[in-house]
């Protein structure tokens, strides 16, 4: 290098900074986007399942395949025809089919779900069982442990699944726990409680999936938010 030619100087601290600062705004800006943009998806639910029950029409139910948290005690009816399947570490939606199904979201922290639980249990080993309805509980947001200690302290005797992550709700538009959806053989939905389900909201729902008559969203009790 000549003396003509400048040395290079390498650049200051402030120099930098004057580079970093825009990076790290833009950084901040597109990350506050993005919350934004979860937060209108998760505010804005899918609505399809009650818009269909509301107009009178039966709507397909979304597939699933889950972990199996509990087998359950499937009684005389459900045992020949869903025991086999329950053993295996996955359960699909498709694997139900024949069968009538009343699926319930839930979760260990949630205080209504607790509320809820013997109410569940009544109607699943009354109503449900005997005459071939089965009931399907899906944990959701939830620790596996914390889970099975629920089910062992309400004593809960009807198989379950797990998600995790939450997305399975999301997807028959979920927006809280505990809720409650009526399936028919055929794997349409029928019915659906929003929040802690009464005795006769549970009566009607499994009358409804026996027959397939659709019946509008039903409001229950209290409910507690996702996490």
């Amino acid at each position: 290098m000549s003396e003509s030619d400048p040395t290079p100087i390498p650049p200051t601290r402030s120099g930098r900074l004057r580079w970093l600062i825009p990076a790290l705004s833009a950084a901040i800006v597109s990350a506050f986007v993005a919350l934004l943009a979860y937060g209108v998806v998760a505010q804005n639910p899918n609505t399809t399942i009650d818009d269909n029950l509301a107009h009178g029409r039966s709507t397909p139910a979304p597939p699933f395949r889950l972990a199996v948290l509990q087998h359950g005690s499937l009684g005389l009816l459900l045992e020949p025809k869903l025991g086999a399947k329950l053993a295996r570490p996955w359960l699909s939606l498709s694997e139900l089919r024949g069968t009538p199904v009343v699926l319930n979201v839930w979760a260990s922290w949630c205080v209504a779900c607790q509320l809820e639980a013997p109410t569940l249990e009544r109607a699943w080993r009354t109503q449900a069982r005997p005459h071939g309805v089965l009931f399907l509980g899906l944990d959701t947001q939830d620790a596996a442990p914390d889970a099975r200690t629920f089910m062992r302290h309400y004593h809960i005797d009807y198989p379950n699944i797990r998600d995790p992550s939450n997305d399975v709700p999301l997807s028959y538009g979920v927006t809280g726990v505990p809720e409650t959806f009526f399936i028919t053989a055929g794997g349409r939905i029928v019915g659906h409680i929003i929040g802690l389900s009464t005795t006769a909201q549970l009566t009607a729902g499994i009358r409804a999936a026996r027959s397939g008559n659709v019946q509008d969203t039903l409001q229950g009790g209290a409910q507690s938010s996702f996490h």
